[in-house]
């Protein structure tokens, strides 16, 4: 199994072994667009992998801060509260670059930088950038990919 993120498309392909695309989900790539420094809060490119895969088990909705569960869900009402909060929510696949001097290592670690693949609230347009360098995918979407993806599983982010 391999992940590709078109940046163009705005889309998140899964193709098998042998190359076919076998799914595909609308994404959302950051509004700043694509780039690898630290604090760009651009969606870096390249060759990446699962490193991590984080809240097997919690329910759709769950808000995490800092890569854990705050207890607290998503609600239309929370989100009025907090305007313009780039919510993290329900699972995240957590990311590492693969090319020392593009996405690894020093400031333009992807690891370092904290950019997942993760859930966002559902009103949430996809298909379109938004975010502040992380993918985010539909609730439902990402705990389906979550249970299929295991860690280690390549992710190339492409800007075509």
């Amino acid at each position: 199994m391999k992940l590709l993120v078109s940046i163009a498309k705005q889309r998140l392909f899964v193709s098998d072994d042998a190359g076919g695309v076998w799914r595909e989900y609308p994404v959302s790539t950051a509004s700043a667009g694509v780039g690898e420094e630290y604090g760009s809060f651009r969606t870096p490119r390249g060759k990446h992998l699962i490193r991590a895969k984080i809240g097997a088990g919690v329910p759709a909705n769950t808000i995490f801060v800092r890569r854990r569960p705050t207890g607290e869900m998503w609600t239309p009402a929370l989100a009025e509260q907090y305007p313009g909060r780039d919510w993290i929510l329900t699972r995240i696949l957590w990311l590492s670059g693969c090319e020392p001097g593009r996405n690894r290592l020093g400031c333009v670690d992807t690891m370092r930088r904290y950019v997942y693949i993760h859930g966002s609230p559902d009103p949430a347009p996809l298909g379109v950038p938004g975010s502040q360098g992380c993918i985010r995918m539909r609730n439902a979407d990402i705990i389906e990919l979550f249970d299929r993806a295991p860690c280690y599983t390549a992710v190339e982010i492409s800007e075509d």
